[in-house]
């Protein structure tokens, strides 16, 4: 039953499936935030472990998907970059060993994408020919040019963003919300089961979706305009932020950081990684917000189209929408984003 934990991702599992009973030496996962890349390779993992230990086939899954097999190693970078001295090194050193448990080990590398051109060159010897007892894999939301040498020497698995109708069916077998509600939260959710899972007891939820919807019914092609506007709309997802839970569970992990630091009089280890990293999901929190903000805009530009709306200003929206949801791969200032795109966006009525 492990495979079917994978949401609406067929054609990842029906490779790894394939590739359970004579793996290659190292995979590379590649898709968006909360495609399920992580869940997946911990499921593989698991399943590669039980291959090569029948007897022990449903302790190593069961142990495997809750990250607690001593064979399988998840390397989480602590900052914004996996880097080499402090990251790829040890990891290098943890490949050579032996299996704790079994015949294999799995070694599964969070955010390649962000390794550094060092780390990455680093890794490449290791992660080409490892031990005949290690497996690499590796997740990333991209393959940037500096890591196509790493790329080539690994069997490469697509996770698309997951469909809405898979997400929402997920919901409702977890028990997390209704069909009704299910299908609203999949819409917001961006392709991503992690956020919706997180959406699911977001209770301003529909009052997000209805403000971006409204944006077309009060754009006049001033600029006072949009600024009240954006304005409004950044304070929303700065209630996002709150109403996600993210800023109660950094409390409490700063707390606990803080308790341990009393305790032991280790002043300062590791805050400074956990400062980068609560930053890191804050804005990524953002992000996904402005996402489904930019969505929501999109689909009011495309309803109007398909209500008879052809003039060009119309037809034109959806590619300054577009443009705008590229650019937040490179953390443009939101302010200025967001006034450049409602300047050029057309007044829409009913």
């Amino acid at each position: 039953m492990s495979w079917d934990t994978v949401i609406g991702q067929p054609d990842a599992v029906r490779r790894l499936q394939a590739a359970v009973d004579a793996p290659v030496h190292a995979y590379l996962f590649v898709g968006p935030l909360g495609a399920g890349k992580r869940h997946a390779a911990l499921v593989f993992a698991g399943e590669l472990l039980a291959a090569a230990d029948p007897d022990g086939a449903e302790r190593h899954r069961r142990l495997a998907v809750s990250e607690r097999h001593a064979d399988i190693h998840v390397l989480d970078p602590a900052g914004n970059n996996l880097r080499r001295e402090e990251e790829a090194e040890p990891l290098i050193v943890q490949a050579s060993r032996s299996p704790v448990e079994g015949k294999r080990k799995v070694l599964i590398v969070n955010r390649f994408h962000t390794a550094t051109p060092a780390a990455a060159a680093a890794l490449l010897k290791t992660i080409e020919e490892p031990p005949a007892t290690t497996i690499f894999v590796l997740l990333a939301e991209d393959v940037p040019p500096e890591h196509v040498t790493v790329e080539s020497r690994c069997t490469r698995i697509d996770f698309p963003p997951v469909a809405e109708a898979a997400i929402a069916e997920a919901l409702v077998i977890d028990g997390l919300v209704d069909a009704e509600r299910a299908a609203v939260v999949a819409a917001a959710a961006g392709g991503s089961v992690r956020r919706a899972r997180d959406l699911t007891n977001d209770e301003r939820l529909a009052t997000r979706r209805q403000a971006w919807w409204g944006v077309p019914d009060r754009l006049d092609g001033s600029g006072a305009a949009v600024a009240v506007i954006v304005e409004e709309l950044r304070a929303l997802i700065d209630e996002a932020s709150e109403s996600a839970g993210t800023a109660e569970r950094h409390r409490a992990e700063l707390d606990a950081l803080d308790a341990r630091e009393e305790a032991f009089g280790t002043r300062g280890s590791g805050r400074n990684d956990l400062d980068v990293r609560h930053r890191r999901e804050l804005r990524q929190l953002r992000t996904d917000e402005l996402r489904f903000g930019l969505a929501t805009l999109a689909a009011r530009y495309r309803k109007a189209m398909v209500g008879g709306d052809e003039r060009s200003s119309v037809l034109a929206a959806a590619g300054h929408i577009r443009a705008t949801h590229a650019s937040l791969g490179r953390n443009p200032n939101e302010a200025l984003a967001l006034q450049a795109l409602l300047l050029k966006l057309p007044l829409l009525q009913g």
